[in-house]
C-alpha cells in the first residue's frame, strides 16, 4: 500500500473529501440566504400584525434600561447575538422605534458572554488553570459591561450611535439614483421567497397573519444560524484556531484584526471566545494577549446583521440604520476602551481580580453567572414595568 494512502492522501480520499468541501460551502450560501429571508419575513409579519401600534407594543421597553435587559436575557438564552439582533434588525423593519432597539443590540453583547463563562467551568477542579479560564472568559463580559456603562449614557443624552447609524445608513437608501433602493440585487433576490411566504401566510388575517410570519421568519433565523454554525465549525474552527495562533503573539492590532476575521468567517463570537478559554486555561496565552483578541469577536459578529438589513421590506433605511448602529457600538467600543490607557486595563484587572475570587470559592463563579445574566437584568426589568 502506498505511504500516500496510509497518511490519508492518495488521490481517492482527496477526490472523495473535496465534492463534500463543496457541497458544505454551498449549503452555507443557502443557509445565509435562508437568514435574508427570514429576516425580511419577520419584518413583513411585523408590521403586519402591529400596523400603526408598533410603538406601543414595546412602550415597556422604550425605557433604554429595559431595552438594555431584554437584549441581554434574550441572547443569554438564546446563545447566540447574530439571532438576537437578526431578530431585532427585523422587528426594526416591521416598525420597532430604532431608539427603542439601540439599548436591544447593547444588551445582546452582554448576553453572548454567558458561553464562553461556562465554558470556563470546565476547568473548575484545576485552581490554577480555573483562575486563568475564569479571567480569560469574563474579560469580555467587563469589556462589554464597561463599553455600556459608557455609552447608554451618551446614547440617552445625545442620541450618538443613532445619529452615525442614520449618517452610514443614508447612501444606501438616500434619494439620490445611486442609492441602494435603485439597484438593491439582495433585495431583489430574496424577494421570491418573502413574497411566497407573505401570499401564503398573510391571507390568515390580521394579526394573525403577520404573527404566524413573523414566528416563521424567527424559526427560520434559528434553524440557519444553527446550521450555518454548525458547517462553518466543521470548515473553519481548524483555520481559525491557526490564525488565533498565528496572531495572538504578534501584538493587539493583529490580534483585533484577526479576532474580527474569525467570528466573521465563523460567524459566532461565542465560538471565537470560547475557543480561547482553554489556552488561556493551560497557560499557553496570557490574558493580556488574548485580550485584543475578544473585542476583535465583538466587531466579527455584527456582519449578519449588516448583511439581513441590506433585503429587508419595509423600513429599510431603519433596518440597515440599527445594524450600522451594532457595528458602530463596537467598533467605537474597541477605540475608546482598549485606545485610552487608563480605560484599556480594567476589564483585565477586572477579570484577573474575578478569576483569582472564583478559584478559591466556587459558588463566586456561580452566583456570578446567575447575577449577571439573569437575577440583576430581571430586577431591572421588574422595577422598569413597575415604575
Amino acid at each position: 500500500m502506498a505511504i500516500s494512502e496510509i497518511e490519508g492522501t492518495g488521490p481517492g480520499l482527496l477526490d472523495r473529501e473535496r465534492p463534500g468541501t463543496w457541497q458544505q460551502w454551498v449549503g452555507v450560501a443557502a443557509l445565509v440566504y435562508l437568514l435574508i429571508c427570514a429576516v425580511g419575513m419577520i419584518g413583513s409579519g411585523f408590521k403586519a400584525a402591529a400596523g400603526e401600534h408598533a410603538e406601543q407594543l414595546f412602550a415597556f421597553a422604550v425605557n433604554p434600561f429595559a431595552g438594555l435587559v431584554v437584549g441581554t436575557v434574550a441572547t443569554a438564552l438564546i446563545q447566540s447575538s447574530s439571532t438576537v439582533t437578526s431578530i431585532i434588525v427585523g422587528l426594526v423593519a416591521g416598525g420597532l422605534p430604532v431608539a427603542v432597539a439601540v439599548p436591544m443590540v447593547m444588551g445582546a453583547n452582554i448576553g453572548t458572554s454567558i458561553t464562553n463563562t461556562l465554558v470556563s467551568l470546565g476547568h473548575v477542579r484545576e485552581k490554577k488553570e480555573f483562575a486563568r479560564a475564569f479571567s480569560a472568559a469574563t474579560v469580555h463580559d467587563f469589556f462589554n459591561l464597561f463599553s455600556v456603562m459608557i455609552f447608554l449614557p451618551l446614547e440617552i443624552s445625545f442620541g450618538l450611535l443613532e445619529r452615525i447609524g442614520k449618517f452610514l445608513a443614508q447612501p444606501f437608501y438616500g434619494g439620490a439614483d445611486a442609492s441602494m433602493s435603485s439597484f438593491n440585487f439582495v433585495k431583489a433576490a430574496t424577494a421570491p421567497v418573502v413574497n411566497t411566504a407573505k401570499n401564503l401566510i398573510l391571507p390568515l388575517g390580521d394579526p394573525l397573519g403577520g404573527i404566524v410570519l413573523a414566528l416563521f421568519g424567527i424559526a427560520l433565523i434559528f434553524l440557519s444560524i444553527t446550521l450555518v454554525g454548525r458547517l462553518l465549525k466543521l470548515l473553519m474552527v481548524g483555520k481559525a484556531r491557526d490564525i488565533m495562533h498565528t496572531a495572538i503573539g504578534k501584538g493587539p492590532l493583529s490580534g483585533i484584526f484577526s479576532g474580527t476575521l474569525v467570528t466573521t468567517l465563523v460567524q459566532s463570537s461565542s465560538t471565537t471566545t470560547s475557543l480561547m478559554v482553554p489556552l488561556a486555561g493551560s497557560g499557553a496565552f496570557t490574558l493580556k494577549q488574548i485580550y485584543p483578541f475578544t473585542l476583535g469577536a465583538n466587531i466579527g459578529t455584527c456582519l449578519t446583521a449588516v448583511l439581513a438589513a441590506t433585503a429587508v421590506t419595509g423600513n429599510g433605511e431603519a433596518a440597515l440604520q440599527i445594524a450600522f448602529i451594532h457595528l458602530s457600538y463596537n467598533v467605537l467600543g474597541v477605540a475608546f476602551i482598549y485606545g485610552v490607557p487608563f480605560l484599556r486595563d480594567l476589564p483585565v484587572k477586572a477579570a484577573q481580580w474575578l478569576g483569582a475570587t472564583a478559584s478559591e470559592n466556587k459558588l463566586a463563579a456561580l452566583a456570578y453567572i446567575l447575577s449577571v445574566f439573569f437575577i440583576a437584568p430581571g430586577l431591572c426589568l421588574g422595577i422598569s414595568a413597575l415604575a
